[in-house]
């Protein structure tokens, strides 16, 4: 989608629901909290009740979308949450997507996107949107994610170039110490301070950038929708800050988990991150910026599958993430060099 194309994409999803059901609002609430649900109807309860404790002090409306779970999501949320806008879809539709349906009738001066298997503390909605009034130049608000065991999770990141995947991949980053990782290391987690982008499991909007720039790209299936996002409201003025003054406990990738087996050929890693990868890259990069994330990615295949041969073991774990070179060169030719999503 391009930044401005909003009313195109806006007509376009509302034909997925029957407005008609949908309650109307008499006045503007502090925050809408957007959820799309895909087969998760077991983090429902302990999803809400996090919620329910931290919704004092604000006015809030709640719009959940349904990617067509078939598990029964849709009646426990109607029992557990009645108050709010339930969206069903009749096929999966994909995260962008559907979050884009709860952005077309959200009220919210703030825009909450919120991953099923993130779960809020009693003082995180408060905290982030009072964070948010108090610097009007704030675009996009993250914060500290940690994981259920408290260690920390990535939460203040640098956009991911074709140098510095090419250098995690590989373990030679050392030898390029000036080029950003997409994680450093050395990222200070105790201190406000402005990034990149941050992850879209905690994703706090302010309306009016969404008015600026418009919606998710609707090509992003899922993954990379974030970055994409955090990108455009960057380059139209916004800041994008990581906010640690409060922690949201994040499972990571349970809807992701279900979205059922791989091929054998992209095993590796998820054929929807490779392929939101290579639409992103063109985007942003042109075909310039994609030829060379793909030379890169067929000469660190070689470099650690060598190094493995030299050690006589396998790849350390963090480098099993990249894709095959086959299946790279498949979705390539599927996306017709990243000009077209497959969905």
């Amino acid at each position: 989608m391009r930044p401005n194309a909003t009313q195109g994409d806006m007509a376009g999803i509302m034909l997925f629901y029957n407005t008609n059901d949908l309650p109307m609002q008499s006045s503007e609430p502090d925050l809408s909290i957007i959820i799309v649900f895909y087969k998760t109807s077991h983090l429902i309860e302990p999803l809400m009740a996090a919620l329910d404790a931290s919704t004092s002090h604000l006015s809030v409306e709640t719009i959940i979308v349904d990617n067509a779970s078939c598990d029964g999501s849709v009646a426990r949320l109607r029992e557990r949450v009645p108050s709010a806008r339930i969206i069903e879809n009749e096929r999966n539709v994909g995260f962008g997507r559907a979050n884009n349906q709860a952005l077309a009738v959200a009220h919210g001066r703030f825009l909450l996107l919120l991953n099923t298997d993130a779960f809020v503390a009693p003082e995180t909605l408060l905290a982030t949107v009072r964070a948010m009034e108090e610097h009007p130049d704030w675009g996009i608000l993250g914060v500290r994610l940690v994981g259920p065991d408290g260690s920390d999770q990535p939460s203040c990141r640098h956009f991911p170039t074709p140098a510095n995947i090419f250098l995690n991949a590989t373990g030679l980053g050392r030898v390029m110490p000036w080029v950003k990782p997409v994680d450093d290391p050395l990222c200070k987690r105790d201190v406000t301070q402005e990034c990149d982008w941050v992850p879209g499991c905690y994703f706090l909007i302010r309306r009016s950038v969404v008015e600026q720039i418009g919606v998710l790209d609707s090509r992003f299936f899922m993954y990379y929708e974030e970055v994409d996002y955090c990108r455009r409201a960057k380059a139209a003025g916004w800041k994008v800050v990581y906010f640690p003054g409060t922690r949201v406990i994040h499972l990571g990738g349970v809807s992701a988990e279900r979205l059922g087996p791989l091929a054998a050929t992209i095993r590796q890693v998820p054929a929807l991150q490779l392929e939101s990868e290579i639409l992103y890259f063109r985007k942003h990069l042109g075909l310039p910026g994609l030829l060379t994330i793909f030379m890169l990615t067929l000469a660190a295949n070689a470099i650690v599958r060598f190094k493995a041969a030299v050690r006589q073991k396998q790849p350390r774990p963090e480098y099993t993430g990249l894709p095959s070179s086959f299946a790279l060169i498949i979705t390539l030719l599927q996306t017709r060099c990243g000009l077209r999503p497959t969905r």
